[in-house]
């Protein structure tokens, strides 16, 4: 997983100049607009909900996921939202960080069935990438207001990593362009569709 994260800004900029005009690239799209409160609330749990509907197997990640989010976004949780998103993470990233590495030596990962694994999940994250781009071009045919296709580079779940990536390639052509806010969208949307399909194939596959 480590690793994957790591190719985000090696592989994703070469892919998205590839299947891109300099045109598009410079495309400003519109800010976003204005969310209520009331929807920012409604919105975790409405999605939890059906999200768990459709891959009950993924209940657990999908539930901390909006937790976390409900916990922003209600108000009345401040100090749990604050201990949630900077001591608590970073503890249990140190810890998570110490379980695997202390488990993972040479004899377990160093294996034709790892590297196997490793290529697999380049080859899904360049074939993520480019459909990601592909897509928002083909919305352009028909979209009112142009889409920036670099932003379809961020439809995959390495978050935040690929809408900084898409920030960094869109300012490289105009650094007045800011994509970022813009990216997160289809980067939380790729978070929450790769959870549910994982929900999906172990329900399906794991017995």
């Amino acid at each position: 997983a480590y690793s994957y994260m790591a190719l985000v800004p090696v592989i994703q900029p070469p892919i998205i100049k590839l299947l891109t005009t300099r045109e598009e690239r410079l495309i400003r799209m519109k800010p976003s607009r204005p969310v209520s409160k009331r929807i920012r609330i409604i919105f975790p749990i409405l999605a939890f909900v059906l999200c768990a509907g459709i891959a009950p197997g993924a209940i657990s990640l999908l539930g901390f996921l909006f937790f976390g989010n409900l916990l922003k976004e209600s108000g009345v949780t401040e100090r749990l939202a604050k201990t949630a998103r900077n001591s608590l993470i970073d503890t249990v990233t140190i810890l998570l960080g110490l379980c695997v590495g202390a488990s993972t030596d040479a004899s377990r990962f160093l294996t034709p069935a790892s590297v196997k694994i490793a290529l697999l999940g380049a080859v899904s994250f360049c074939v993520a990438t480019a459909a990601g781009v592909l897509f928002a071009k083909l919305m352009n045919l028909w979209a009112k207001d142009k889409i920036n296709p670099i932003i379809g580079a961020a439809g995959v779940s390495a978050v935040p990593d690929s809408a900084r990536v898409c920030q960094m390639v869109g300012a490289k052509e105009d650094p007045q362009n800011f994509l970022i806010m813009h990216a997160m969208a289809p980067n939380v949307a790729g978070v929450i569709g790769s959870a549910v399909a994982a929900g999906v194939f172990l329900s399906r596959f794991v017995f």
